[in-house]
């Protein structure tokens, strides 16, 4: 089927309406799964299945120590040039086995600890054995994934997406059925080995093109450009992650586990709509901005994804809204404490969007003082707010400490976006 000449011709829209089509089909069964889970496991469940993906998200980051968004932007750079991509993946391999290793053994005699601190209880500790065995699949899946972001490759993209996800959520109903919330875990830990014997199937071919594995070593030349993105990455990937477990935890101490698990639905929802940008920022935005070099240039291409997908996600966002009892209905029975916090989640990641479009220049110039500067300020202002509005308004203040921040955030970006521009000294890399 041709897509319409007006998306054809908009890279910008080709990426989002392809991602669209393959986020509709993960929205369908993600409805169908977390409506299982939520009457399976309940509040409870939810929080508990939170908590484990909070920490699958932390060791994608320090797996390979951070290094996705490196890789991305140098693919990007140096697709053509076989001698430099060689550097990189000997500096990338060393990075990622030093990372997996120190992972591995951490989460495997930590196990006790873990559990306690995130669960309160001993029972999770197979949890934390079974991904420290998975975690070399978890940092390789993460490497591969960075070198077709890094080559724009949204086709090929967009199936792994897919297919990864179905299997995942087969896996998924399969360990719900047999071993209940225990199975729901396993499935989750498990689905690093099945996104990476996809990515292998759909890409392995073209991958051997661009890393030549026989000329691979473990030289450092990249090392210090990579430890600029371990460090933002450990800042926004790592960190972020962390907080939302201590909110969570936050929530069960101060209110009750029933509430921690309508903010995790929440969240839930939020990351399912937010996918659509996600696809968006790896695949075009980041190695985009890597390639531009002037002002000009930089804000006309910003305008250019503002009115493009701003509208689409304002008009989406607003749909969500005003269905969210039929939404609440359909996908989380009995959740009905929810309710009061879509609006201002929704708000929050309107403004959000809009800011991490701008704070990907960090990333793509890699500015590191202003990255980390501006993430920590970010993180910060959530933590904190959160605790004083969780005084005042409940669960409800979550989110709207989700907005306050965002909104925070998106005016610093802007002015320190602004100084970098007006001082030619800070545009060198």
């Amino acid at each position: 089927m041709k897509l319409p000449k007006f998306i054809s011709n908009n890279t910008v829209l080709k990426i989002t309406s392809l991602n669209a089509i393959v986020i509709s089909i993960r929205l369908v069964v993600s409805v169908f799964i977390q409506r299982m889970l939520a009457i399976a496991v309940g509040e409870s469940g939810i929080a508990s299945i939170g908590q484990v993906r909070n920490v699958l998200a932390m060791l994608t980051t320090t797996s390979t120590l951070g290094v996705f968004s490196g890789v991305v932007k140098y693919v990007s750079q140096f697709k053509a040039d076989q001698p430099e991509l060689s550097k990189l993946f000997s500096t990338v391999t060393l990075f990622t086995l030093v990372g997996s290793v120190l992972s591995s053994a951490i989460l495997f005699f930590g196990a006790s600890f873990f559990s306690d601190y995130l669960f309160y209880n001993q029972e999770y500790i197979y949890v934390f054995h079974l991904l420290a065995v998975i975690i070399p699949f978890i940092a390789v899946n993460r490497i591969v994934n960075g070198v077709i972001s890094g080559l724009s490759d949204y086709k090929r993209y967009a199936k792994i997406e897919l297919i990864s996800y179905l299997l995942g959520a087969v896996a998924l109903v399969y360990g719900l059925y047999n071993s209940d919330l225990k199975g729901v875990i396993i499935a989750i830990a498990l689905t690093p080995i099945i996104q990476l014997i996809v990515l292998v199937f759909v890409f392995g071919k073209t991958l051997k093109q661009y890393v030549n594995f026989r000329t691979l070593n473990f030289s450092i030349v990249y090392k210090n450009k990579l430890l600029a993105f371990t460090l933002m990455s450990f800042i926004s990937s790592f960190l972020i992650n962390y907080i939302e477990l201590d909110i969570r935890s936050l929530v069960t101490k101060e209110i009750n586990i029933n509430e921690a698990g309508y903010w995790t639905a929440m969240t839930f929802i939020s990351k399912n709509y937010m996918v659509f940008a996600t696809g968006l920022f790896t695949l075009y935005v980041l190695p985009k901005f890597a390639n531009i070099t002037g002002k000009q240039e930089f804000v006309k291409e910003v305008i250019n994804i503002y009115k493009t997908i701003l509208p689409i996600f304002a008009l989406g966002m607003l749909l969500v809204y005003l269905l969210r009892n039929l939404i609440i209905q359909i996908i989380y029975p009995e959740f009905t404490g929810m309710e009061p916090l879509f609006k201002w989640q929704l708000l929050g990641d309107f403004v959000r969007l809009s800011s991490v479009v701008l704070a990907h220049q960090f990333l793509a110039k890699r500015l590191v003082k202003s990255f980390v500067i501006t993430e920590l300020i970010s993180l910060i202002l959530f933590f904190v707010l959160s605790k004083i509005f969780i005084s005042y308004y409940g669960t409800e203040g979550v989110v709207l400490a989700h907005f306050v921040r965002y909104v925070i955030y998106f005016v610093v970006v802007i002015f320190v976006i602004k100084h970098y521009y007006n001082n030619p000294t800070l545009q060198k890399e």
